[in-house]
């Protein structure tokens, strides 16, 4: 869901230079890939609902669990966006941009260099939201690029919801 609600954050050759930084710390790092939010419980799969596709994953927490960062990036935005109320999108070292919505607090900054397992916000019910949960997109090559299925991506890399 493109939001011009959400506030461009970095340019897009700050966020090559910190990816880049990245890259040369992150071969000795583990875990490389984690679910965002521990013991969720999966209510929305990437699949269409309600005549529409839905993007993303929804996985229902109590209010205030932790969201962690999915794999290593840098933050290229992070506040209020409307439908998805406070958003943050991370760019990972393969170029996807990972987005996480409806948190009732974030914990990142834009051009911030995050690390998988990283705390990054909790879980709210802000936007348009039917109760607390964190909305989990990915989106292939960049913001705008093609959609993809966050269960599939997480589970080619060993984390299994």
């Amino acid at each position: 869901m493109e939001d011009a609600g959400v506030r461009r954050g970095i340019t897009e050759a700050e966020a090559r230079a910190r990816l880049d930084e990245l890259a040369a710390s992150r071969a000795a790092r583990t875990p490389t890939t984690v679910v965002p939010v521990q013991a969720a419980r999966l209510t929305t799969c990437f699949c269409m609902r309600w005549g529409t596709m839905h993007n993303g994953l929804d996985l229902a927490a109590p209010l205030g669990t932790p969201i962690l960062a999915a794999s290593d990036g840098v933050v290229l935005r992070a506040g209020p966006a409307s439908g998805y109320g406070n958003a943050v999108y991370i760019q990972d070292a393969d170029g996807d941009v990972h987005i996480y919505g409806h948190m009732r607090y974030y914990d990142v900054e834009a051009g911030q260099i995050v690390h998988a397992g990283d705390l990054i916000a909790k879980v709210g019910s802000e936007g348009y939201s039917t109760g607390p949960h964190l909305h989990y997109e990915i989106h292939r090559g960049g913001q705008g690029g093609r959609p993809i299925d966050p269960q599939v991506w997480l589970a080619d890399r060993g984390a299994l919801i």
